[in-house]
């Protein structure tokens, strides 16, 4: 066993899921360290901005995501040979840009632009759909402008001119939707799309109340590096943090990562101002009322249907005394799910849970690694016992060292209990998956340049129903393409846990087809397939990733027809006229 040990140490040094090089040693060493995952990825207190990023994929343009020879070939061998499919050019798609049909008095105010590369880049999204647009160069439609507001008074200005003109309003964060939140339609109407992305700074500090006031347009590393100034975290770390925005947090009720120790971000965010066709609706930032429904609760969720989120005052707390994230290998999803289920429902005081089932417990430990070191770590693993239906589970702390001690001794015996590996090997494994954590959506690129799809979608149920939703979400993908003779290949994990349930994550890979319209076909049909597994009263159509256009048609089997009901006419008083993202949750 000690030489297997030795082996794996040597080898598994060089692991990393970091975009850009492997984490040498004292490099891992000081990932366990305050704050340090956070601030790897913290470089400017400002937004990201746009002309930086790629206009046709994922994230920063100087960043790059490798995918192990040896993981390629094991999607391969689930879905068969993959061709690449083609990429229009920039200039290409600014050719098909149409003249703004915005009225004048739109187009001379200076924080309104017309110009065919701002209209492109708040055009789309980030879900397959706008990929294959990008990628295709069938846009479609395009905003006829793009307004950067600086102020409430500007969304004002901006809203009250889209009712005098008869404008389409669309809001737009950080452009990380991947259900078609943000795409304008085709209509009569002239489309404005308002991007926040100057509003992107911490107003305010109530370090008495722990309340930090931020412009709703904020991205999440300028959200962290603000505050760490002060000594304070907000602790939301949704997979997209690098672009997304409190505002669309909010507006999508997002969930990070680390909900299970930071809350979610219904649990964060205390009140803000939210301009709507009707006025200013101003939410106070009460720590609790039970005078009547609660506004805070109501318009979270409405995905810009009601307005649009200017300021907003966000829950905070002091900067941890220590930070960790490791891994532990059980024989078993069952053993796995146990361990999460006890954790929660025992209240042991930790930031995350994930757990991954066996099929991408073996995808991850292919695609993160090399043949030797994969070999290395798998040789180890069957040694303790462990064979192919072992499952693999993330887990973290934050807090002080006290804390995290008493937490980690009382995991560490529920592990025990159920049969877990853990040792330095799984801690280097956690150290490395948290420094890499912000960089898997850059993958889909590496992956499509592949010729390989990748999609996911996502739920959450009660305990009792999370292994029969599993194999329906799976089964329902991985038969979606049968009649067109195509495989997909399915894993899932748990990405949250409550008390009374869970989510699951579900990615799911197919091969492109001969051009994109018949890529988009496979994805339409694996998507309805997918999205139908949910629609059984017993599931959300979303735990974290919002309605948006994809999901709207299957809205009413979880709300209900009254419940729908209430739901439009909440939004129809706020806006009359239905300019504001129409067609967005509600169909």
């Amino acid at each position: 066993m000690s030489n297997i040990k030795s082996l794996v140490r040597k080898t598994f040094k060089t692991v990393s899921t970091s975009a850009i090089s492997p984490i040498d040693n004292s490099r891992l060493e000081s990932l366990s360290k305050i704050d340090t995952v956070i601030k790897t990825a913290v470089t400017t207190s400002a937004n990201t901005p746009i002309e930086q990023t790629r206009w046709n994929g994922w994230g920063n343009v100087s960043i790059n995501k490798k995918v192990s020879p040896h993981g390629a070939k094991l999607i391969k061998s689930h879905i068969g040979k993959t061709k690449k499919l083609s990429s229009v050019s920039l200039q290409q798609v600014l050719k098909t840009v149409p003249t703004s049909r915005l009225p004048v008095a739109m187009t001379e105010l200076e924080m309104v632009s017309i110009d065919k590369e701002v209209r492109l880049r708040h055009a789309r999204g980030q879900s397959f759909p706008d990929w294959i647009a990008m990628h295709g160069g069938d846009f479609e439609v395009f905003p006829d402008g793009v307004a950067h507001p600086q102020s409430t008074a500007d969304v004002e200005t901006l809203l009250k001119l889209a009712s005098e003109h008869d404008l389409i309003v669309i809001p737009f964060g950080g452009g990380t939707s991947v259900a078609g939140h943000i795409n304008p339609q085709k209509g009569s109407r002239p489309v404005l799309t308002i991007a926040m992305s100057k509003m992107d700074q911490l107003i305010d500090l109530d370090t008495e109340s722990q309340i930090a006031t931020f412009g709703a347009g904020t991205q999440g590393p300028a959200v962290e590096a603000q505050l760490d100034a002060h000594g304070y975290r907000l602790g939301h770390y949704p997979q997209s943090w690098e672009l997304s925005t409190l505002g669309g947090w909010i507006a999508a009720r997002s969930s990070g990562q680390q909900s299970l120790g930071y809350g979610r971000i219904e649990q964060m965010f205390a009140g803000g101002t939210l301009v709507t066709p009707q006025g200013v609706l101003n939410i106070a930032d009460i720590p609790a009322s039970a005078a009547g429904p609660d506004l805070r609760e109501m318009m979270m969720g409405s995905e810009g249907r009601a307005g649009i989120f200017t300021t907003v005052k966000m829950r905070v707390q002091p900067q941890p005394e220590e930070e960790l994230f490791k891994v532990a290998f059980l024989p078993n999803w069952e053993a796995g799910k146990a361990v999460l289920r006890q954790a929660v429902q025992s209240n042991i005081r930790l930031s995350m849970l994930r757990l991954s089932n066996a099929v991408e417990t073996d995808a991850h430990l292919h695609l993160g690694t090399s043949p030797s070191q994969f070999l290395a770590i798998s040789t180890y693993l069957k040694a303790r016992g462990l064979d192919s239906q072992k499952v693999m589970l993330t887990y973290g702390v934050s807090g002080d060292k006290a804390q995290n001690k008493l937490a980690l001794t009382q995991f560490n015996k529920l592990l025990k209990q159920h049969g877990s590996v853990t040792g330095k090997i799984t801690d280097i494994m956690g150290s490395v998956w948290a420094h890499g954590r912000f960089k898997f959506p850059y993958l889909r690129g590496t992956l499509w340049d592949k010729g390989i799809m990748v999609d996911t979608f996502e739920t959450a149920t009660n305990w009792n129903h999370i292994d029969e939703q599993m194999q329906q979400m799976q089964e329902a993908v991985q038969n979606a393409l049968v009649d067109d003779n195509e495989a997909v290949m399915a894993f899932t994990h748990i990405s949250h846990v409550y008390k009374q349930g869970a989510s699951l994550y579900t990615t799911y890979f197919f091969k492109a087809g001969k051009d994109h319209a018949i890529t988009l076909k496979r994805w339409q049909k694996i998507k309805h397939a997918a999205s139908s597994s949910l629609s059984n009263g017993t599931a959300t159509i979303s735990h974290q990733h919002g309605v948006g256009r994809d999901h709207a048609p299957y809205l009413a089997a979880e709300k209900g027809k009254l419940g729908i009901q209430v739901t439009r006419d909440m939004l129809k008083s706020l806006d009359p006229e239905q300019r504001m993202n129409p067609g967005v949750l509600i169909e």
